[in-house]
């Protein structure tokens, strides 16, 4: 049975979810920057300890169109990973993946097949610098599914893993970021938003490889 309760966590528990969670969302910065090979800067993340029923709302709209990468965590840490952004913001980041020789843009949100497979990459890349930093810094071994994606609305896509998130429990750990550089920030914003959820013991198991 796990130690931690969610619902009545310590000043310095929380602290040290946020700070790992800013570390990650950093970490996730540089790999990005590498992969479209420009600088990007990243604003203080947001980070917060959230209900499951209030994150639709945090994120938008539960009608808005999001691009979800889903990937399932197993090893020392058991839970999910979502990665979270815009279509808009998609369609940016591959445009520009691709040194502005994509494919044509479309008005709705809908994706070719060469943009989907770029989308889950750039998913896979940054969701996968996060969890090696949470890696490095606590000596537990974290592995990946392969991600899933999939393109609806916010409400649908948070329903995908519901039940996980009940066998779970009801508290997430939300990143929201900002990512930014010349090129891109000036045309839209790169925000998205990674959401943790890690098995109750696995908790356990973060907190306590840090001495908290």
């Amino acid at each position: 049975m796990s130690k931690i309760d969610l619902n009545d966590m310590s000043s310095m528990q929380y602290d040290v979810l946020r700070e790992l969670g800013n570390i990650g969302a950093g970490n996730a910065t540089t790999a990005l920057s590498q992969m479209l090979n420009t600088k990007v800067d990243i604003g203080v993340p947001q980070v917060k300890l959230l209900g499951f029923d209030e994150l639709p709302t945090v994120i938008g709209n539960e009608e808005d169109v999001m691009v979800g990468i889903l990937l399932m965590l197993c090893g020392d840490v058991d839970g999910i990973m979502m990665f979270l952004m815009d279509p808009k913001v998609a369609k940016n980041l591959v445009d520009h993946l691709m040194g502005g020789c994509g494919m044509p843009s479309n008005e709705d949100n809908s994706f070719n097949e060469i943009e989907r497979s770029a989308i889950m990459e750039i998913g896979n890349i940054i969701a996968g610098a996060y969890l090696r930093s949470l890696g490095e810094l606590t000596n537990l071994t974290l592995d990946v599914s392969i991600p899933m994606l999939q393109v609806d609305m916010a409400a649908a896509i948070l329903d995908v893993p519901a039940i996980q998130f009940g066998k779970i429990g009801d508290k997430v750990l939300l990143i929201e970021t900002a990512f930014d550089d010349e090129k891109v920030g000036k045309e839209l914003d790169i925000k998205g938003y990674y959401i943790l959820v890690p098995e109750l013991e696995s908790y356990d198991k973060i907190l306590s490889s840090l001495g908290v």
